[in-house]
């Protein structure tokens, strides 16, 4: 291909990315609410594209169980609950759009049942290399003291680099999830009070029973740590 072939491309990918964007920030902030239809000659006039790709776009969304279609109704919003949180276009969007303590909640929970077992088998598996991130994210810690965003960073490394060290695939892949809404918790506290809890010696504690090899003394470090998160900040 050319290379104005190649920009081409390149241009319509752009164009694409943005339609998505666009009707995806829509749905989320209530210009269209759930059971709402759209057509795409809506879509093309509101987004001021084409039809393909207003149709792009709306198969996009589509895939991610923002959108649904059948006969009667044509293409609509379905219903929050049918919405994948676990993808993280939506979740990115959903945080952007703005969430209530309840969703922080329901993260919280599943944060409890994921990150204490995380914990407790980066006790059993965990590497050099692991215990290394573990260590460096403890030592971001202690240097950004009087730097909210510094330490909004290393909290995010922390729970990463522990699930990574569980080595198990799955619970790996859930920093996805987990990461980008304790940033954003993280970020609300920070914007409401000023300040986070100090978090070294708690966070310490855990990578102290990983470096152990305590796999019980792990799960309940990581469980203790995300009670006095809670706690500190509801």
């Amino acid at each position: 291909m050319s290379r104005s072939g190649h920009a081409t491309s390149a241009a319509g990918h752009g164009v694409h990315t943005m339609a998505v964007e666009a009707l995806a920030t829509r749905i989320l902030k209530g210009t269209y609410r759930e059971g709402n239809s759209l057509s795409v000659p809506e879509v093309m006039a509101e987004l001021d594209v084409s039809q393909t790709v207003a149709r792009a776009a709306i198969k996009a969304l589509a895939t991610k169980g923002i959108l649904g279609a059948d006969t009667e109704h044509g293409t609509f919003v379905r219903p929050r609950e049918d919405w994948n949180l676990l993808d993280t276009d939506v979740l990115r969007w959903k945080l952007a759009a703005g969430v209530s303590s309840d969703f922080f909640a329901d993260v919280l929970e599943l944060r409890r049942s994921i990150e204490p077992a995380a914990a407790a088998l980066a006790a059993e598996r965990r590497t050099e290399d692991d215990l290394a991130a573990l260590d460096a994210a403890l030592r971001a810690m202690a240097a950004s003291t009087g730097d909210p965003v510094m330490l909004v960073r290393a909290d995010a490394s922390f729970h990463t680099a522990m699930l990574v060290a569980s080595n198990n695939r799955f619970y790996a892949q859930l920093h996805r999830v987990i990461v980008p809404v304790l940033v954003q918790r993280d970020r609300e506290v920070l914007a409401a009070a000023g300040a986070l809890m100090p978090p070294h010696a708690a966070h310490a504690a855990v990578v102290d029973a990983v470096r152990s090899r305590d796999i019980d003394g792990a799960y309940m470090a990581m469980l203790e740590l995300l009670d006095l998160s809670a706690r500190e900040h509801p």
